[in-house]
């Protein structure tokens, strides 16, 4: 077989399709968020990030900042090892009594991302589970889907946030069997949301473990930025809560928030917890320092839902078509792959706005689009900007308004 032959034509028929993704070449200005140097052939560009997913800018916050450089001072860089060997520093224990806290569970466990820790809880628990049914949402994410698949456990697809579906298939299955149902709060494509009550209903009806994935809504919703959970009230009913570190917190990492002995399970059973080398402690510092910032400062939640109101209002009034979310994501439509890929590449390049185009197999064909995610620190100068760029942009390769 030639095998640099297979690889190339496959990366040609992407090509072909529109959807080979180009990584843009970024630097981040420290406490200048949304600003970022773009180097495109070694000459840096200022342009205004829009579609990143350190959504309350706590990536700049000082306090996340003066936390870091004060770990990294006492400490040193990394973890010098797993968290069974020499790995657990004292910054993780806190972290995770932090997030227990922070969710009202009884504990935590700290992953090195949002991925492992979806990928490896799901996998541990539906592995060993006696004859465990997983009960999945049709729109999960890929880490739910592999942890899933990993765990060989008998699974059955609901339709995406349809109550009356997974209560037909959970009604197929005795009472008595093992049964975990998964589900993301918020979900970072369409931006719609869970039933999460309806949810933890059907879960205590046919006695059902519950996983909520909440990456996209933690530090953003809730009294103390615990998520659609604890908005809507129902983190007490919830068996795993999931969350990230590495979005609205601002640093990186994942982690679940459970009962002590569902957590203590994980860690015990969940290779990708244990064959892993324990985040840097510094990052655990950092990320503690956010979630204690956003437990008590409202400042941060209600200035970012005011910017993504904003930026909804004036794409409404020019036009541009975008899906009506519940949430902060805000998928602006494009339905073409070629397109998505020329109108963000013309953003960049005309006006210095970065927007990375979604293209399959992200989502569906047809269903490309331009994922605009409001900051606090999007200034009313730059939501003029971005809206005067689209307009242009739309005009120029002849996209579809908005009816």
């Amino acid at each position: 077989m030639d095998y640099e032959a297979f690889f190339r034509q496959k990366l040609e028929d992407i090509k072909a399709e529109g959807r080979y993704r180009i990584f843009a070449d970024l630097e981040r200005c420290a406490k200048d968020f949304p600003y970022a140097f773009y180097y495109n052939e070694g000459n840096p560009r200022r342009v205004v990030v829009w579609c990143a997913n350190d959504y309350l800018a706590m990536g700049q916050h000082e306090k996340v900042l003066d936390a870091m450089t004060t770990a990294i001072s006492r400490v040193g860089a990394g973890a010098g090892g797993t968290r069974n060997i020499s790995g657990t520093n004292h910054y993780h224990v806190l972290l995770e009594k932090e997030i227990a806290d922070l969710h009202d569970k009884e504990a935590g466990l700290v992953f090195s991302s949002g991925y492992v820790s979806n990928e490896a809880s799901i996998s541990a628990l539906a592995t060993h589970l006696p004859e465990c049914v997983v009960f999945s949402d049709a729109h999960n994410h890929a880490s739910i889907i592999q942890g899933i698949r990993n765990s060989r456990a008998h699974k059955e697809i609901f339709r995406h946030n349809d109550v009356r579906h997974l209560k037909d298939l959970l009604s197929r299955y005795p009472k008595e069997k093992a049964k975990l149902i998964i589900f993301e709060s918020v979900y970072s494509m369409d931006g719609d949301i869970a039933p999460v009550e309806a949810f933890c209903d059907l879960a205590e009806e046919y006695n059902a473990l519950t996983f909520i994935d909440e990456v996209h809504a933690v530090g953003m919703y809730g009294h103390k930025g615990g998520g659609i959970a604890q908005r809507e009230n129902q983190s007490h009913r919830l068996s795993i809560i999931e969350g990230t570190l590495g979005k609205a917190f601002g640093v990186v990492g994942g982690y679940i928030a459970s009962s002590a002995q569902l957590i203590d399970f994980v860690r015990s059973f969940a290779p990708g917890f244990i064959f892993t080398t324990s985040m840097p402690p510094a990052v655990a510092a950092g990320a503690l320092a956010s979630i204690r910032h956003l437990k008590t400062s409202q400042l941060e939640r209600a200035r970012h839902q005011e910017t993504v109101l904003k930026v909804k209002k004036r794409l409404t009034q020019a036009g541009i078509p975008f899906m009506p979310t519940p949430s902060h994501i805000i998928p602006i439509m494009v339905g073409n792959a070629h397109q998505c890929k020329m109108a963000s590449d013309r953003l960049l390049k005309e006006h210095n706005i970065y927007v990375q185009p979604i293209n399959y197999p992200t989502v569906a064909r047809g269903t490309e689009r331009l994922r605009i995610t409001p900051s606090p620190v999007h200034t009313d100068a730059m939501i003029d900007d971005l809206i005067d760029a689209l307009k242009s942009v739309w005009n120029y390769f002849y996209i579809e308004y908005a009816a």
